[in-house]
């Protein structure tokens, strides 16, 4: 299996470096650091907003740029939560308990530096499992038949309902809606008018950029406006570089919360925010001095951070193996695959592998800019 991919990952890699590409990667991991380091933001809103300014340019480019603002957000939201107490993204108020009190002692250097190598250890050890379980996965989406299809299809409705949190009533509901919005306009069989109410600029149904832009962008607009921003006191950097002793112990959480992270990561409903509390959680039982959790550990820091980006690496999985998303951004980068007429999952490495060789290789290069 690594001959197979060694070649088109390196395929890849020949695309994802031609200028263009990079600069779109370059651009969203900005783009993506920006998102997550203004807080209520998110990476959701941030891809919605920024989805009709991709449609000038090609599919790949676009994909890219949108990619790389999903992941980059994660990477953004632990700077104001260790400086100013003020989590960019909802997995970034873990690394607040102990960033922040490290970054009052005079070590929001080390808090910082501790994030970025976490970040950047997650993410590469995530992207070798991408790359080696994508397109097996994908192989074995192909071998379903009918039956298959309708179970998956049905598994991820349950999956859009999970995602409601504690509602079910709620997640049913908006399932619901979904599905009616879907159906709106010509039937491809027959060509039977649906819920058009003789409204001619219904017959093509409803675009679904129209729908995340109403859902999310602006939903997330007007919450924004009636929000009062308060921050924190700014703590100086001071010094950069975690001590030796700092990276002794922050290795095994770094390598567990990778792990961890990441196969959560392709569980539905699991975003970057629950898992990291629950590898802070894991890391302070498994901590032989667990008092210090909460008072400026190095080690609570790296959980939290390793654990959030894992999970973005680990949600492409299911994303481009199947054509399911695990979380509300991933479906988002769903929306935008199928705007530029891309079925993400078997048809994606069936039809167009260069794409998504290419898609994996940009990710590579942007763990790299944003370390």
């Amino acid at each position: 299996m690594g001959g197979d991919v060694v070649g088109p990952l390196l395929a890849g890699f020949a695309a994802a470096l031609t200028p263009t590409n990079v600069l779109f990667a370059l651009i969203g991991c900005l783009l993506g650091t920006l998102v997550g380091v203004l807080p209520g933001i998110g990476p959701t809103s941030g891809i919605a907003l920024l989805l009709p300014v991709t449609l000038v340019v090609g599919p790949t480019e676009s994909i890219i740029m949108l990619c790389a603002i999903y992941y980059g957000a994660m990477y953004g939201g632990s700077t104001t939560a260790i400086l100013i107490n003020v989590p960019g993204e909802v997995s970034s108020a873990v690394t607040a308990l102990d960033g922040y009190p490290m970054a009052r002692s005079g070590r929001a250097g080390p808090a910082l530096a501790i994030s970025a190598i976490g970040s950047f250890a997650a993410g590469t050890l995530g992207l070798l499992a991408l790359t080696f379980f994508a397109p097996p996965l994908s192989e074995l989406a192909l071998l379903m038949g009918p039956a298959e299809q309708l179970g998956v299809m049905v598994v991820s409705l349950t999956f859009i309902v999970s995602l409601a949190g504690a509602s079910l009533l709620r997640g049913l509901v908006g399932a619901l809606l979904g599905m009616f919005v879907g159906i709106i306009g010509l039937d491809l069989v027959f060509g039977t008018p649906r819920y058009t109410f003789g409204q001619p600029e219904l017959l093509g149904g409803i675009e679904f950029i129209a729908v995340v832009i109403g859902l999310f962008a602006l939903t997330e607009v007007f919450e924004q406006v009636e929000k009062p921003f308060v921050v924190g006191a700014a703590q100086r950097i001071g010094r950069l570089m975690p001590s030796r002793a700092d990276l002794r112990r922050c290795v095994a959480p770094i390598l567990r919360t990778s792990a961890l992270g990441f196969v959560m990561g392709i569980l539905p409903g699991m975003s970057p925010g629950v898992v990291s509390f629950l590898s802070y959680g894991m890391e302070r039982r498994l901590s032989p001095e667990p008092e210090r959790f909460g008072h400026g550990a190095i080690e609570g820091v790296a959980a939290a951070e390793t654990s959030n980006n894992a999970v973005t690496i680990g949600n492409f999985i299911p994303l481009l193996s199947f054509g399911i998303p695990p979380s509300s951004a991933v479906a988002v980068l769903l929306a935008a695959f199928l705007i530029y007429g891309l079925q993400p999952g078997p048809l994606l490495w069936a039809d167009h592998p260069e794409i998504a060789w290419t898609i994996i290789a940009s990710m590579y290069l942007g763990n790299v800019m944003l370390l």
